[in-house]
């Protein structure tokens, strides 16, 4: 039994925050911006737009691709850092919003590599017989917990969502999965603040160590791709199409070059959306695959690192 990506989906706001929108709140530059991530632009939720929203415009345009109906999905899960409530979970309110009843719903909380960790699991529902039909979402509102006066945040994140629906195949669709975290580095990227009596207690804002971050992450993917590469006794000629973490340009071209590929391989979507955290890896793949770039047969590596520490890796046949 294997599980098959058989539709993508995605959805970005209306609502565009460039550069040098930034630069008028901050001390900062487009091309300081640019130089530093790759980013020109992000997308910023509306008022009343909640991560389900999101979550649900990109699960329907997958549900429409992989040319099925909602009631057919017997499992969802919703990767997000950023749900509608502290409970219930944004997968149960996604769910409620497609029509469906009865299915299992579950949030996963990864972070940056939530999607891969969500791919992950859904891929071990399926092997083991239990599900056939799983809708997986990577779905955020980063924008909300983002200290807009920190310019060494504020400029990275925006807003999106990116589903996948996988489904029971004969042959291999998703031929591995790596995943790991290391909780003893929480320190370097986190949210530290936490309710307690219905009051705030600490910072509710995303923290980070960008430059400790930007080592663990090169070094950290360095070694899931070659995880990867070894299990499947794969050369890295044999990889098609590299879709990684939207975080920054430096870290994407590193782990390009470690697989001898050139950019024309990778795709990229950082420059107009910014880091969409668990959405980022799902946005990308459908970019690519409306565009026409990534063809049936093709060999896919999604990879992807996020606060906890926690990163993996998906090996993929499209």
């Amino acid at each position: 039994m294997y599980s098959r990506v058989t539709g993508t989906g995605s959805y970005l706001p209306s609502k565009i925050l460039t550069n040098h929108d930034l630069a008028e709140r901050v001390e900062t530059s487009d091309d300081w911006i640019v130089e530093r991530t790759g980013i020109r632009q992000r997308r910023i939720a509306a008022d009343g737009e909640n991560t389900s929203d999101l979550a649900l415009a990109a699960s329907l345009a997958a549900i429409a691709a992989a040319g099925i109906k909602p009631d057919q999905i017997d499992l969802i899960i919703v990767a997000t850092t950023t749900p509608d409530k502290i409970f219930p979970s944004t997968a149960c309110i996604l769910q409620s919003k497609l029509g469906i009843r009865g299915c299992p719903a579950f949030d996963v909380q990864a972070v940056c590599s939530g999607f891969i960790y969500a791919m992950a699991t859904a891929d071990q529902f399926i092997r083991s017989g239990q599900n056939k039909c799983v809708l997986v979402v990577g779905a955020e509102t980063m924008s909300r917990i983002v200290d807009w006066n920190d310019r060494g945040t504020c400029i990275l994140f925006g807003d999106g969502a990116g589903a996948v629906i996988m489904q029971t195949s004969d042959a291999p669709g998703i031929l591995s999965t790596h995943l790991h975290a290391d909780g003893s580095l929480q320190h370097l990227l986190e949210v530290p603040g936490n309710i307690r009596d219905g009051q705030i207690q600490g910072a509710p804002y995303i923290v980070m160590d960008g430059g400790a971050v930007f080592k663990f992450a090169v070094n950290a993917l360095d070694h899931v791709v070659e995880e990867a590469l070894a299990a499947n006794h794969m050369e890295k000629s044999e990889v098609d199409w590299l879709v990684p973490h939207q975080a920054n340009l430096r870290i994407i071209r590193g782990t390009a070059k470690k697989l001898g590929m050139g950019m024309d391989r990778v795709v990229v979507t950082l420059e107009s959306q910014g880091n969409t955290s668990a959405a980022s890896i799902p946005l990308a793949l459908d970019t690519a695959v409306r565009d026409g770039r990534i063809q049936r047969g093709e060999t896919l590596l999604l990879e992807g690192i996020g606060g906890g520490f926690a990163w993996g890796a998906v090996l993929l046949r499209w």
